[in-house]
C-alpha cells in the first residue's frame, strides 16, 4: 500500500512538471506557428531562434507587480486563477498518457489513477474550471471582468452540454467509463479506431473542446475587441500566468481525450509504438488548435449560443438516439 501511494505521488508529481513545461513549450510554439502562418518570423531575439524567449516570460511573469484592484474581493481574487490551473491538473489524473513499460523490472502504467468513471472525471474536472474565470471576473470590480465572468458562466455551461452527449454515444459503443476500455476496444488496428464509427461525435466533440479550452473562434472571455481582456483584465505577474498555463494544459487534455476516444488511443499504429503514437497525436490536435486560430474569424455571442443550441445540440441528440436504434437492431 506504501508503495502504491509512493508511486502515485511521483506520476502527480511528474504529470504537473511535465505538463506546466509543456504549457510554456506550447506558447512558445503558438507564436511560432501564427508567425509562419502570417509571414511573420515571431521571437528570435532572446537565444537561437528565440527559444530563450521561455526563460525570459518566465521572469517576466515571476517578477512583475502582482497588484490587487481597490474594491476588490481580495479572497476570491487570489484564488480564482489556482482554481482554473489545479482544476486543469487534477483532470489529467485519469488519463493515461502512455502504455505501460518497464523501468528496472518494475511495470510502470503511466496513469495516475485509473479511475473505472475516468471520462466523466476528466469532463467532471474540466467542467469545475469555469469557477476560476467566473470568480476572477467577478471579484475585480471591473465592468469588462464583468463581462468575461458572464461569457464565462454561458460559453461552458452550453458547451459542456455538448461535449456530454458527444461522448454518450461512444460510451454505448464501448460500454465503458474508463478510457484505458476505449483505448483497448480500437486495439484491432485503424479499422477499429471509433472515428470511422462516430464521425458526427467526434466533430461535435472538437468543436465544444475548442469552446471549452476558449481557443478561437470562442475565445469570447477576453475577447480584446470588445472586453479587454474579459476576466483577466485586472490580473498580472503569476496569477495572470496560471490562467494561462490551465488553458494550455487543457488543449492537452483535450488532445488526449480525442486521440484515446476516437483515434486508436496508444496503441501500435502500423510500425509506429503505441507511445510515439498518442504523442504524434496530441501533437496534431495542439497543433490544429493552433492552426484554426490563425485562420478563423471570432464570431459574435449571438453566434455562439445560436451554433450551440440551434445546431449542434439538436445533432448530438440525434446521433446518440440513431447509434441507440443501431445498438438495438
Amino acid at each position: 500500500m506504501d508503495g502504491y501511494i509512493i508511486a502515485t505521488v511521483i506520476k502527480a508529481i511528474l504529470v504537473l512538471a511535465v505538463i506546466s513545461a509543456l504549457a510554456g513549450f506550447g506558447t512558445y510554439l503558438e507564436r511560432k506557428v501564427l508567425a509562419f502562418m502570417q509571414r511573420r518570423l515571431g521571437p528570435m531575439h532572446v537565444g537561437p531562434y528565440g527559444l530563450l524567449q521561455l526563460v525570459a516570460d518566465g521572469i517576466k511573469l515571476f517578477t512583475k507587480e502582482d497588484f490587487i484592484p481597490n474594491n476588490a474581493n481580495r479572497l476570491i481574487f487570489m484564488i480564482a486563477p489556482v482554481i482554473t490551473a489545479a482544476t486543469a491538473f487534477i483532470a489529467l489524473a485519469a488519463v493515461p498518457m502512455l502504455p505501460e513499460f518497464e523501468l528496472f523490472g518494475i511495470t510502470v502504467r503511466p496513469i495516475v489513477s485509473d479511475l473505472n468513471i475516468g471520462i466523466l472525471f476528466v469532463l467532471g474536472m474540466m467542467a469545475a474550471g469555469l469557477y476560476g474565470p467566473l470568480l476572477a471576473g467577478v471579484a475585480q470590480h471591473n465592468k469588462w471582468g464583468l463581462l468575461g465572468a458572464a461569457r464565462t458562466a454561458v460559453q461552458f455551461l452550453s458547451y459542456e452540454v455538448v461535449t456530454g452527449l458527444s461522448i454518450l454515444a461512444p460510451i454505448m459503443i464501448v460500454g465503458s467509463l474508463s478510457l484505458i476500455d476505449f483505448n483497448n476496444y480500437q486495439a484491432g488496428g485503424i479499422g477499429e479506431w471509433l472515428i470511422w464509427k462516430q464521425p458526427l461525435a467526434f466533430i461535435l466533440f472538437l468543436i465544444a473542446g475548442f469552446a471549452e479550452t476558449n481557443r478561437t473562434p470562442f475565445d469570447l472571455l477576453e475577447h480584446e475587441a470588445e472586453v479587454v481582456s474579459g476576466y483577466a483584465t485586472e490580473y498580472s505577474g503569476m496569477r495572470w500566468g496560471m490562467f494561462f498555463i490551465g488553458e494550455y494544459a487543457n488543449m492537452i487534455t483535450i488532445g488526449f481525450l480525442a486521440s484515446l476516444v476516437f483515434f486508436g488511443g496508444f496503441n501500435d499504429w502500423g510500425f509506429i509504438p503505441g507511445g510515439l503514437a498518442i504523442l504524434l497525436k496530441v501533437s496534431f490536435f495542439f497543433f490544429l488548435m493552433l492552426w484554426v486560430r490563425a485562420s478563423w474569424p471570432h464570431i459574435r455571442p449571438d453566434q455562439l449560443m445560436w451554433l450551440c443550441w440551434k445546431v449542434l445540440m439538436p445533432l448530438a441528440v440525434i446521433n446518440v438516439t440513431v447509434t441507440g436504434f443501431v445498438m438495438m437492431f
